[in-house]
């Protein structure tokens, strides 16, 4: 395999992936907040991760892929303003803030699945880490890093030297261009809350005792403490959308490494925007299309998979309808392609095809090519590319190309080993009338009235049922 270079958004550098244990990789991206659906937004970010996993594992690395669930105390600002998000769609819907979380948690898990993303090695609620949150918590107070005001216990940026790199901005920039702060209990506009006790909001849903005082955790701190469980207190790859980089990712920074004094994340990845012709897709601005959206106007989810492995997760994606057609379109002849293969193979499954070390030198380089473009920063348009140069390529024996196909796949994840001529459903009723004509018709034929069986032949196709006479009987099927 070749080196595999990827683009840290820490230094905004191609640099080489070096993990911090030879074979293994540790990475963490940041999973929803359940309360509302995601939007596809949303889950290209996910595919975006999918891909990163899949590539790591065609790389050799035994992957621990840590994500998190939301459940609790994210506000609709980053910057600790707005309502929060999980109480705000509880009330309008009726139903508890535990409630909601379950059930938009498995609307996410079932549209990941039907995009064919690799679910998490593990997943971890909020709620189920409250005490992981407050240790962590404990430990950034004792070494100074913060200060209680007004009820609550915040985070003080001016504590921490590197607050803002990974964005790019010094917090003296930071300052010159903060706007006036709604929080008065803040020394810095843009210190942050580790633990709420004092909420402007009445009858807050989740509420957990703590030494300071009864109430919640900042949205914040739970990954920080998630990751650090699971993954340890330094870890590889910590990936998620561009916009967390300015405050969320940002703020995980100085609270991890307040707490354990040393680096914590050495790679982070960030997949840009999907857009719309109004702008980035929104839910909290209620503009926004659901993964069910693209179903019940007849496109399979696998279309839109396809639709993101033509662009780079580093550029904006602009999403229409019409480059959705597209996409499903060339999807669609792709399959066309490997069912054709399937037919001159004759076999259907990889273990019926040659394996890589019986491959010719030809299919080889395609392989090659395929994982240096994977090499260079996951850059999937050039690795669809080389699949259909692959597959246009009539010196490779069908099984060798469909070998490879299903190789390249193992990453591109477009299910191209379950590839089947659709059925077309008859009802039974056309099914009775169907083998009502063929017992007709062969009466006719021992009658010798061939011009009727001819007549009923004819009139079985115009319905579009093909007639096929055998030594053992008439079959009949639908025309392709």
């Amino acid at each position: 395999m070749p080196d595999l270079y990827l683009f840290n958004t820490m230094g905004r550098s191609l640099q080489k992936f070096v993990p911090l244990r030879e074979g293994r990789v540790g990475f963490y991206g940041c999973g929803p907040t359940v309360y509302n659906f995601a939007h596809i937004g949303n889950l290209r970010t996910y595919i975006f991760e999918d891909i990163l996993v899949r590539t790591l594992r065609r790389f050799g690395y035994e992957v621990t892929h840590v994500m998190n669930i939301t459940d609790v105390g994210h506000l609709s600002g980053d910057d600790d303003t707005g309502e929060d998000k999980m109480v705000k769609s509880a009330r309008e819907r009726g139903k508890s803030v535990l409630e909601i979380a379950q059930f938009y948690t498995d609307a996410f898990f079932n549209d990941t699945s039907r995009l064919n993303i690799v679910r998490p090695t593990i997943v971890c609620k909020a709620t189920d880490h409250i005490e992981d949150m407050i240790e962590l918590i404990r430990r950034i107070e004792q070494n100074g890093y913060t200060y209680f005001a007004g009820g609550n216990l915040y985070f003080d940026v001016s504590k921490f030297e590197r607050y803002g790199e990974l964005a790019g901005l010094r917090l003296d920039q930071l300052k010159a261009g903060a706007r006036i702060d709604v929080d008065p209990n803040k020394r810095n506009p843009f210190d942050f809350v580790l633990w709420f006790t004092k909420s402007k909001f009445e009858n807050q849903a989740l509420l957990w005792d703590s030494p300071w005082g009864r109430g919640y955790p900042g949205w914040h701190i739970e990954c920080s403490a998630m990751s650090m469980k699971y993954l340890g207190e330094q870890f590889d790859i910590h990936a998620g959308g561009i916009d967390h980089i300015p405050v969320h990712h940002t703020n995980e920074i100085a609270q991890s490494e307040s707490a354990t004094g040393h680096k914590w994340v050495n790679y982070w990845l960030h997949a840009e925007f999907l857009v719309l012709d109004k702008g980035k897709m929104s839910k909290s601005s209620g503009s926004f299309l659901t993964l069910q959206t693209l179903v019940d106007q007849g496109y399979d989810p696998l279309d839109y998979r396809y639709f993101c492995l033509g662009g780079h997760y580093r550029s904006q994606l602009a999403f229409s309808w019409e480059g959705l057609g597209q996409a499903r379109a060339a999807r669609a002849s792709l399959n066309e392609r490997i069912l054709a293969l399937k037919e001159k193979a004759g076999a259907a499954i990889p273990a019926a095809l040659p394996a890589p070390e019986q491959w010719s030198k030809a299919a080889l380089a395609y392989r090659e090519a395929f994982d240096a473009a994977l090499a260079e920063d996951l850059a999937m348009p050039k690795a669809l590319a080389v699949l259909w140069t692959m597959l246009k390529d009539a010196d490779l024996s069908p099984a060798e190309a469909l070998a490879c196909a299903y190789d390249m796949d193992e990453v591109l994840g477009l299910r191209l080993v379950e590839t089947e001529k659709k059925r077309v459903e008859v009802p039974q009723e056309m099914v009775q009338w169907i083998e009502e004509m063929i017992r007709t018709r062969a009466e006719a034929k021992k009658a010798r009235d061939y011009a009727r069986a001819d007549a009923i032949r004819g009139e079985l196709k115009e319905k579009g049922i093909i007639l096929e006479d055998r030594p053992e009987g008439t079959t009949w099927k639908v025309a392709e």
